[in-house]
């Protein structure tokens, strides 16, 4: 702690997370009063739209795999249902 006089331009040091600066000169600040705040306003209507943007945007990368992995799965029941079956094991000479 300092006792003794203050040089010129002295401004005092505050604790830890309240430093004590000088305030800043030329900072604008607007306030809006919290029953005007519409803090959600549009996020539904946006979050729809958004949702729809990049389902539209990923359509092309997802559904050809998805599509050729279900098909390529149907094919292969339906074939080890044929080869289990009498005609299979006929045609395949077991």
């Amino acid at each position: 702690m300092h006792h003794g006089p203050r040089p010129p331009g002295w401004w005092p040091k505050g604790e830890w997370g309240a430093p004590g600066c000088r305030p800043q000169k030329g900072i604008i600040s607007y306030v809006l009063a919290q029953n005007r705040q519409r803090a959600l306003a549009g996020a539904l209507n946006a979050a729809i739209f958004n949702t729809w943007r990049r389902v539209c945007g990923q359509v092309l990368y997802v559904a050809p795999p998805l599509l050729a992995g279900y098909y390529g799965m149907t094919w292969a029941i339906e074939r080890n249902r044929y080869l289990n079956s009498k005609e299979g094991r006929v045609e395949e000479g077991e």
